[in-house]
């Protein structure tokens, strides 16, 4: 027996009359979800993304690290202006405990890669960098900046001087800034790995290999040896390394208090 008082509320696409039927509501729904499903297939080439609540933060650095000047619209680019509040964001959230850098860059605006790779080094939450395809030019700075870093074997990073394109008026003002350019950046990247400065300056100016005869190309393997990565190792190293610091971190607050 029904109770007028409280009258049977039909679930959400079901048609009371012919439950085969589905309702304006159910339709919309089918219809949303199909859309998903296309704009995820057109702009990720999957149907789904997988999604999981975790304690890390995955971020990007590919293709070029843009600075103060905008990029042509056919560049790949890590817009600074875009990573440095994530970073900030990162810092302030309690949900976060680690950050895992995954790296695929050519290089880039010297300031921005800089500045991205100084706010990296100075959190206080652990961090690890993986340099996948490539870790080049101002994208050693970066990798280096995280508490821990690897490279795949197949990756390289590419050593030079800092180059620029564009017009430089020849005075001895414009070569002794950018004198102390290269020594900001040589300086972080001592201070922040295990190779010393005299080879880190070798590599630096090396002769015979790249095409301007300046600079050096390193694989995986030469990286670590030299010791500006830290170890050979893909996502599962990088992701055990970045749990244990993260475990390290806990223990080490838990004594604190």
């Amino acid at each position: 027996m029904l109770d007028n008082d409280n009258p049977v509320v039909e679930p959400p696409g079901t048609n009371p009359e012919n439950p085969r039927i589905p309702t304006e509501h159910t339709k919309k729904n089918v219809t949303a979800r199909k859309v998903d499903t296309v704009d995820n297939i057109q702009e990720l080439g999957a149907t789904e993304i997988p999604t999981a609540k975790t304690n890390v933060h995955v971020m990007t650095i590919i293709g070029q690290v843009e600075g103060h000047m905008i990029l042509p619209p056919q560049n790949k680019t890590t817009k600074y202006e875009h990573i440095m509040p994530q970073l900030v964001a990162i810092e302030q959230n309690s949900d976060i405990e680690g950050l895992l850098l995954l790296l695929n860059t050519v290089g880039g605006d010297v300031e921005a890669g800089l500045a991205i790779a100084e706010m990296i080094a100075s959190m206080s939450k652990p961090s690890v960098s993986i340099v996948l395809g490539g870790g080049h030019s101002i994208g050693v700075p970066i990798a280096v900046s995280a508490t821990y870093s690897y490279i795949v074997e197949s990756a390289t990073m590419t050593i030079h001087p800092i180059r620029l394109t564009g017009l430089v008026i020849g005075a001895p003002s414009s070569f002794d800034y950018l004198e102390k350019m290269q020594d900001r950046v040589n300086k972080f990247v001592v201070d922040h790995s295990s190779i010393s400065e005299r080879k880190w300056k070798e590599l630096l100016f090396k002769t015979g290999e790249l095409s301007r005869d300046i600079g050096t190309s390193v694989i995986g393997k030469d990286a670590v040896s030299y010791g500006i990565i830290n170890e050979i190792g893909g996502l599962s190293h990088a992701q055990m390394k970045l749990n244990e610091l993260i475990k390290i971190q806990k223990e080490t607050k838990g004594l604190k208090q």
